[in-house]
């Protein structure tokens, strides 16, 4: 066998690294869950009969005086301030900083601090990626100068116009009123003084979230695939490419392009699905259990494609360091970046035929449905959610820290460690790949009450129930074998 000493990036890359020796009893960490899915599923079978969820209707409004500041222009300005001077920040330290991720804090900015960051934050917050995005902010100054220049083209023209006129006067043309009749048709408008704005091209429908499921893809690839991750000279080619793809887009389309085709604004956006902070159909924020924002999750194409990356890239990262496959990698006669991108789309390939073969198998046993695939994909959202704090909460309490440390120039700064031992690390692993697969069933449940009879509601989760245990047994296995 093959092994190559373990160095920062591999750490970086991984999160939590090796998962192999955390003290804890499979034979519990499995009966545990095996327990809390049955039981679940059988209380909710009883005792759960109409659905209780009512989406983006539902809700404690929040005084309106807290409203108003998170509404208003000087607050949006401020984030949108902070999101571009972050992007700024981790931009110089990419063209000028060391080529070392151990003293250059921008991979950690990156694979920390917005990768693994955004988790806690668009849980806490809602999607606070919409405000702090750099990119929107950079499209709209971009727009805005745009239009500023059309606007002073339009004032030369016109002056020009206006002289040549004063030169050589005309007659007006025939077939043009001087004075609109009152009695006809409304007047037309005289022509704005500044220049109309260029229209954007409709997003196609059926695009949906698939731009941003492509965008996740290539990041977890960045992080988990590439040769060198955390290379300055790598991270400077994606993210301007990734960048100069997005600004094109939003030319285009405009702004709406990036609630669909930024993959970290889905992303954050999914996440906050689950946020105790949402905003109810007539605008209000309100304080509301999380169910009804996740049974808001609107059912768009792509949707499944965006879940299945996220629990397929996070599945790859818990076997990527398993010595076997570590070796068949880098003994393939692919190469190593070949079989390893292989193996990443195995992992999400596994998880969205999975995922597939549990809708087509309900609809058979409820009758057709309109929708098989994306009626339950919000299911698959706190699952994810699951397996991303397991991965990558150690990663997040230690590297972040370290990160922020080296930005702000502390030396001789302690080492951050994690608050948690190795049992403590194990059991929340645990506890939260099981509950995010209880979430997930009492989602599943509450759409299912709903969309068919009561006589075949829980005879169709069955399937799901079947595809949260494989799921659970999967996640636990990487965890703790």
């Amino acid at each position: 066998m093959v092994f190559h000493p373990a160095d920062p990036l591999t750490v970086l890359a991984h999160g939590i690294g090796s998962q192999h020796d955390l003290p804890i009893s499979p034979f519990y960490a499995f009966a545990g869950a095996f327990t809390a899915l049955f039981v679940s599923f059988l209380a909710l079978g009883l005792l759960w009969s109409a659905s209780r969820f009512r989406g983006d209707r539902s809700g404690l409004a929040l005084p309106a005086g807290l409203q108003r500041v998170a509404d208003a222009p000087a607050t949006r300005t401020a984030l949108r301030g902070l999101g571009l001077a972050a992007a700024l920040a981790v931009l110089l330290y990419l063209l000028l900083g060391p080529d070392d991720p151990a003293r250059n804090p921008a991979p950690g900015a990156v694979y920390v601090l917005l990768w693994v960051g955004l988790v806690p934050a668009s849980l806490l917050f809602g999607p606070v990626w919409r405000l702090l995005n750099p990119l929107r902010t950079l499209h709209r100054l971009l727009a805005r100068l745009s239009g500023r220049l059309r606007a002073g083209r339009t004032g030369r023209t016109a002056t020009a116009a206006a002289a040549h006129s004063s030169r050589s006067p005309r007659p007006p043309s025939p077939h043009l009123a001087v004075v609109p009749d009152p009695s006809g048709p409304e007047a037309p408008r005289p022509p704005s003084p500044g220049p109309e704005p260029r229209p954007h091209r409709p997003l196609p429908a059926r695009l949906g979230q698939w731009p941003a499921a492509a965008g996740l893809f290539a990041f977890t690839w960045l992080e988990l695939v590439s040769p060198d991750p955390a290379s300055t000279t790598t991270l400077l080619i994606a993210l301007t490419g990734y960048a100069a793809v997005q600004l094109l887009l939003a030319a285009r389309y405009g702004e709406g392009w990036f609630a669909d085709g930024d993959a970290f604004e889905v992303y954050s956006a999914l996440l906050a699905r689950l946020s105790p902070l949402g905003r109810r159909s007539d605008g209000r924020l309100v304080l509301r259990n999380p169910f009804h924002g996740l049974d808001a999750t609107p059912e768009r194409p792509g949707l499944v494609a965006t879940v299945c990356v996220l629990l397929g890239s996070t599945a790859y990262d818990g076997f990527s360091d398993n010595p076997s496959w570590i070796n068949a990698i880098q003994t393939s006669p692919l190469g190593r970046t070949a079989a390893a991108t292989l193996g990443l789309l195995g992992a999400i390939a596994l998880v969205a035929a999975l995922y597939c073969l549990c809708a087509a198998v309900t609809r058979l046993v409820c009758g057709p449905h309109p929708g098989p695939l994306t009626a339950f994909a919000h299911s698959l959202v706190p699952i994810a959610l699951g397996y991303l704090v397991a991965h990558y909460f150690s990663l997040l309490v230690t590297e972040g820290p370290r990160t922020v440390i080296m930005a702000v120039g502390t030396d001789n700064a302690p080492e951050p460690l994690s608050p948690l031992g190795p049992g403590g690390l194990a059991a929340l692993q645990v506890i939260a790949v099981v509950t995010g697969h209880v979430l997930g069933v009492i989602a599943a449940h509450d759409r299912s009450v709903r969309l068919f009879p009561p006589a075949k509601a829980v005879a169709g989760q069955l399937p799901l129930l079947a595809l949260m245990i494989t799921y659970t047994v999967g996640g636990l296995s990487l965890l703790l074998n």
